[in-house]
């Protein structure tokens, strides 16, 4: 039920028996538009909501696996005099907090974590770090505090705007492809299936629908606090986008400085940099040690991935999604 702390209702959802693989064994939904979290996210909704918004905070969020990382390393820089030596010591996830992590491990989850980090001190700190609550995390940051979200716009803090928020989408195609590999990476996670099922069941992931989440933000485009980029655009001309990133800062570097960033940020020197590739989460037991958290970076990956049936479930589930928007992403144009 939704209260005078929260204004969206938050309803468990059963998920359907023909439905047995899947990521998540227990999942709610919140407000009109059915966004789906796993149970633990009833417990933080309201502290997320209500959370203190400052002028020099900084927003990077997205639908799950759409560039967050890339863009989070490189809005980072930008913002912080292009730091390289601060950024090649801290990890990302220690510079982001990620706002709703903590919703991915429950008391179970914990314990199975804690159990099998037994008599390593360093990594139990680290999962009580992981489990504890991201607001309180940015609340004990110095400003400007850079903020990590998978959430819509509408169930963050009413106050978001005041904030500074750089918003990237991915073609749904890829994003879900890339999803898939994540989820699959992860030693916790309760999916078996292969990508076929996945694709079934990308309704009943967290942070979907995917096409509300990135429509969302869409229609706040034009907001001066926030930038809307798109991943392809960023694969392909990367330092255009790089521009836009420091003219939205108002950030003003040389030819050089930009293209010293754009050195660094393409893709084999960013999937080798361990600042960015969430080495903690192997280290702890969360994600298989031979799997990675940046993969391929690939557009139009999803190819080697949809057969004729689901492509066609895909044109058709992008055209009935796009059909009230002028949102249109550049690799359907």
């Amino acid at each position: 039920m939704a209260n005078n702390n929260y204004p969206y209702e938050i309803k468990d959802v059963d998920i359907p028996d023909t439905i047995v693989a899947r990521n998540h064994d227990e999942i709610v939904s919140i407000g009109p538009k059915g966004y789906i979290f796993p149970r633990k996210f009833r417990e933080m909704a309201a502290e997320i909501y209500n959370m203190e918004v400052k002028p020099t905070d900084v927003y990077v969020f997205s639908y799950p696996r759409s560039g967050t990382t890339w863009t989070q390393e490189l809005v980072w820089l930008v913002v912080n005099d292009l730091d390289y030596e601060t950024a090649s010591k801290i990890p990302l996830t220690d510079r982001y907090p990620f706002l709703e992590g903590p919703m991915f491990i429950n008391d179970s989850t914990k314990q199975k974590l804690l159990d099998g980090n037994k008599g390593n001190e360093s990594n139990a700190k680290d999962i009580q770090n992981v489990v504890k609550s991201a607001v309180e995390l940015v609340n004990e940051m110095p400003s400007p505090r850079f903020i990590k979200t998978h959430l819509p716009l509408s169930l963050l803090p009413p106050k978001a705007l005041e904030a500074k928020m750089v918003y990237v989408a991915r073609d749904p195609r890829d994003a879900i492809v890339s999803f898939y590999h994540l989820i699959d990476s992860m030693k916790l996670a309760n999916f078996n299936g292969d990508f076929k099922q996945f694709w079934t069941i990308k309704n009943y992931q967290s942070w979907s629908p995917y096409f509300d989440n990135v429509k969302e933000a869409w229609e706040m485009r034009n907001h001066p606090n926030l930038l809307f980029l798109f991943y392809e655009d960023m694969k392909k001309d990367l330092k255009s986008s790089v521009r836009r990133v420091c003219d939205f800062f108002g950030k003003k570097y040389s030819d050089d400085q930009i293209a010293k960033l754009c050195d660094h940020l393409t893709f084999d020197n960013f999937k080798n940099n361990p600042s960015v590739n969430f080495d903690l989460m192997k280290k702890i037991g969360l994600m298989h040690t031979d799997k990675e958290f940046v993969r391929k970076g690939k557009t139009g990956g999803w190819r080697e991935y949809f057969d004729e049936e689901m492509t066609a479930e895909a044109d058709k589930w992008i055209e009935e999604n796009l059909r009230d928007t002028d949102l249109r992403f550049p690799s359907m144009q």
